[in-house]
């Protein structure tokens, strides 16, 4: 059944749980850029959620093995660097198997495949990893030594690749919470034929726009309360897996009181 097909009610529900999606995948960019801005500032200039960059990083590194170079700028260290890609890789796999890999265009056309319960479960158990750095960070008095740091990247790497691999399930374009760069390349490509949708536009400006938002509170927290820091991410995760299952559970009893009449 296309859209142009289905009755209005079921039209509106559909608009309406696409824009509950697009809020909750606002507040994972969010999370992720807070993520993002206190391990690169905290953990030795590292991230775990923008893995393009530690790559990069990586590559830095060995090539600082041979000497230093002119300009006194030092890389990170090639173990953090390792422990926060391994910990993404290994959080990508974990969510990957639990979530499933997206559904294809077909059924995603379907409404009860807007945001899936996988997903939800994915993120859900992420929070895991978000709570076992909180409590590591308190206990080093958010000040980790080299030995603590790449066991920190790896934790909060697990999670970010968990919700990567979570957010992949759902097949939004152009959208991946966790780096803006796909983001970036749909939205201004957009310029040379005008195709994408108001709603998709507003969409891409929202993550784009929650990142910074992200990051600045990541920055603001690790300078006033850096002990508290990394709840700001523990919370917001933890809203928008209690607002996914809240607002999706709805959905899902809805269809099947359908189903079943």
């Amino acid at each position: 059944m296309t859209t142009a097909t289905m009755p209005v009610a079921t039209v509106d529900h559909q608009r309406h749980y696409v824009r509950a999606r697009n809020w909750l995948l606002d507040g994972l960019t969010l999370s992720s850029g807070a993520v993002d801005a206190i391990s690169f500032l905290a953990l030795g200039k590292v991230f775990t959620a923008f893995m393009t960059g530690n790559i990069a990083f990586l590559g830095m590194a060995l090539a600082s093995q041979t000497g230093t170079n002119a300009y006194g700028v030092m890389p990170p260290r090639v173990i953090s660097v390792l422990a926060s890609m391994a910990g993404f890789a290994v959080g990508i796999y974990t969510a990957t198997r639990i979530a499933g890999k997206p559904a294809g265009h077909a059924v995603k056309q379907s409404a009860s495949a807007v945001w899936s319960h996988r997903t939800t479960v994915a993120l859900g158990i992420s929070l895991f990893l978000h709570l076992s750095f909180a409590a590591i960070w308190y206990v080093t008095g958010a000040r980790p030594g080299d030995t603590a740091i790449p066991v920190l990247l790896a934790v909060w790497a697990g999670a970010m690749g968990m919700q990567s691999a979570a957010v992949r399930r759902l097949e939004v374009g152009g959208i991946f919470t966790t780096a803006a760069t796909a983001t970036f390349i749909f939205l201004f490509s957009n310029l040379v034929d005008f195709r994408m949708s108001s709603d998709e536009r507003r969409r891409m400006w929202g993550i784009i726009i929650s990142l910074v938002i992200g990051a600045t509170a990541g920055g603001l927290l690790l300078i006033h309360a850096p002990v508290y820091a990394p709840m700001f991410t523990l919370v917001v995760t933890a809203f928008v897996v209690v607002m996914a299952a809240r607002v999706f559970r709805d959905r899902d009893e809805a269809r099947e009181t359908r189903l079943a009449a």
